[in-house]
């Protein structure tokens, strides 16, 4: 079952639940429009087995559906936007789990002083704000110019233009004739203060934690060159030498063998040495 719902906010959604639902200025239509622009008798919706039609009865402004002008027996499907004279409408299905409604319904301005105190509008495309009926944001006080200024909403981004008022338009307490809207300014009119209520200020994302980070590695130091030798013998290195001041606890003593001779060569010499000693000893017995 299809839902109305007003973009201007105006009145409470209406449930197309009558087989014949008639929309017009006059008192005796389903829906009464109170607005120039609308008919006496302007359209009607059918319902003919579960499929909703809307047909204009001869209206002075016509019906458009989506921006297209229809004359008789046009379905209507869930998310339509249906237009009779000045006034939108978007039909909405509830039993679908998120309408283009609910997804656009981001930006809205809330009365904080002066007439419709504490009320809020729903801001959707483009919407005038003055003292003329035709104004989207229709307001009675004497100090509002009849089209005081324009709200543009557009990629999610909320503007206001002064459409050359007579009093001014002030945003944040400076008079401006243009200015992009945030989320918690403040704009007065004539004896009109509105609050801007928007999305949430989201934060720049930050760096994925668990992302692998790639660091420049850390400079080593490069290895060092081998010395070139020189060509002159002097300067060239002593492996024996460098041997014995590697350990000086080695380095031969005063009347001790050369340190050319290894240990096992002094232990053979000292054995036959000990050998010839004791045969002479044998031999003088």
């Amino acid at each position: 079952m299809l839902k109305i719902h007003f973009s201007d906010n105006r009145q409470a959604p209406i449930w197309l639940v009558d087989e014949r639902f008639t929309i017009g200025q006059d008192s005796r239509n389903s829906l009464v429009l109170v607005d120039p622009s609308i008919g006496p008798f302007h359209a009607e919706i059918r319902q003919d087995h579960g499929f909703y039609y809307l047909t204009d009865v001869g209206s002075p402004s016509g019906s458009f559906v989506n921006d297209e002008r229809i004359n008789t027996r046009f379905q209507l499907r869930a998310d339509d936007r249906v237009r009779l004279g000045s006034v939108e409408l978007l039909l909405v299905d509830p039993a679908r789990s998120k309408t283009k409604a609910e997804q656009a319904a981001r930006w809205y301005l809330q009365v904080i002083q002066g007439e419709h105190e504490g009320k809020k509008f729903h801001i959707n495309g483009s919407m005038t704000f003055g003292r003329s009926v035709k104004c989207e944001l229709c307001f009675s006080d004497q100090e509002l110019s009849r089209r005081h200024c324009e709200f543009y909403l557009k990629d999610d981004v909320l503007e206001v233009k002064d459409l050359a008022s007579a009093n001014g338009l002030l945003v944040n307490q400076q008079k401006v004739s243009t200015a992009v809207l945030q989320p918690g300014d403040q704009l007065k009119m004539g004896s009109v203060s509105l609050l801007v209520i928007g999305p949430k200020s989201t934060v720049a994302p930050s760096e994925d934690e668990d992302a692998t980070l790639f660091m420049r590695a850390v400079d080593l130091p490069k290895p060092l060159k081998p010395a070139a030798l020189s060509s002159s013998p002097s300067s060239q290195a002593n492996p024996l030498r460098t041997a014995a001041q590697a350990n000086p606890m080695r380095a031969a003593a005063p009347g001790s063998a050369p340190s050319g001779l290894n240990k096992p060569l002094l232990a053979l010499g000292l054995l036959l040495v000990t050998g010839l000693l004791v045969a002479a000893a044998l031999f003088a017995l």
